[in-house]
């Protein structure tokens, strides 16, 4: 999924190493509530829709963005494929959603493989919006000869960044005006919600359907709900069942679903420790690397290097040496991306102290390979 040439993320056994993980919101483990949760929930058998839990999560999920039913499943791949299933209900359909998106990078292309559905992509602006006007010109007309346009994604967040609500309401006038469907992969939905101040209900106003994730951020260990209209979940829980994805006791798992949708207002605080560390960074004002703060507006961070001689793989793998002789006994982890951009996600688990010690190694970092220091 990411750009790798050969780094390795080792276990480190000396007591000493710190480790502060920013790879990924996905790291997290089960909260002790969570644990509880899962120990003591009720369940029944979700196949014949008698996992009492699961229903609960449901009904919780659904009511949260303004729809009126939901389904859990297993995995945001798994809702975002379903809903590009079940919206393009007959052959020969086309989906559009813009370049930088998930459901078209990192999905290994779903909606063609298994749904059959062609991705026709449009450029995504520095926002994360789309050109309308682009949206427009690529809209199909000739019945015979043409694929079916049928549906619009939009990723919100995307890559952290809020898309903005006026652009959104303006998509779905346009998407009225030519009886398009309109989904939202909202994976980390509540992220844009608490980040904006603008209920996640709000957010999705006017879409068909909507999924959120469960353990980015929010630190459930599995699970995925989908929300839409009651003949939307019907249909989707057929294919959900095609795709392998229909389960039995999962009340399991939903009970820690539920406790993660009571963490959605500490989300404030991954975002605050987003921006104090990309602030940090900038502040040193290096001549290689940068950090546009303009688009750190929830918990992910973008660290962009411009250099002949230094890349994504040395960067990283300096993060990742410690030298007991300097009494430096941090290793910070993040993603490559490309040759030049490096990712670094905050969620509940990094502390504050966390944050000040992932401060002092990246600049460190970035002072050892500037020839500016």
């Amino acid at each position: 999924m990411y750009y790798d040439k050969g780094y390795s993320y080792a276990t480190y056994d000396n007591d000493k190493i710190i480790v502060v993980d920013l790879r990924s919101d996905t790291l997290t483990k089960p909260t002790q509530k969570m644990r509880e949760a899962l120990s003591s929930a009720e369940v029944g058998d979700d196949g014949f829709h008698e996992d009492p839990t699961v229903k609960v999560l449901q009904e919780t999920a659904a009511k949260m963005v303004g729809m009126e039913d939901a389904l859990f499943v297993c995995s945001g791949t798994m809702a975002n494929l379903i809903a590009i299933m079940n919206h393009c209900n007959v052959r020969g359909c086309e989906a559009y959603c813009g370049d930088s998106t998930h459901t078209l990078l990192h999905e290994q292309c779903g909606a063609v493989q298994i749904g059959g559905v062609s991705l026709r992509s449009l450029r995504n602006n520095i926002d994360g919006t789309f050109d309308l006007s682009e949206l427009r010109s690529k809209l199909r007309h000739d019945i015979n000869h043409e694929p079916i346009s049928k549906l619009v994604i939009v990723e919100n967040t995307i890559n952290g960044k809020i898309v903005p609500l006026s652009w959104l309401k303006e998509l779905v006038s346009l998407c009225k005006e030519h009886n398009l469907k309109l989904h939202m992969d909202g994976a980390r939905l509540w992220n844009a919600s608490v980040g904006s101040g603008i209920s996640g209900k709000e957010i999705v106003s006017g879409f068909n359907s909507v999924t959120f994730c469960l353990s980015k951020g929010l630190g459930a260990p599995v699970g995925s709900v989908l929300c839409g209209s009651k003949d939307f979940i019907t249909s989707a829980r057929r294919i959900r069942k095609v795709l392998g994805g229909d389960m039995r006791q999962v009340g399991i798992l939903a009970a820690a679903g539920l406790v993660a949708l009571e963490n959605i207002p500490r989300l404030v605080h991954d975002h605050r420790r987003a921006y104090a560390f990309a602030s940090a960074l900038n502040e040193i004002q290096s001549s290689i690397f940068s950090i546009d703060l303009s688009t750190v507006h929830t918990n992910i961070v973008f660290l962009n290097i411009e250099s002949d001689t230094i890349d994504t793989t040395k960067f990283i793998h300096c993060l990742l040496e410690f030298d007991d002789t300097e009494n430096e006994h941090v290793v910070v982890k993040c993603l490559g991306l490309t040759d030049s951009l490096i990712r670094f996600v905050f969620s509940f688990e990094i502390t504050d102290d966390d944050l000040m010690l992932a401060i002092k190694k990246v600049t460190s970092v970035i002072k050892k390979l500037d020839p500016k220091f």
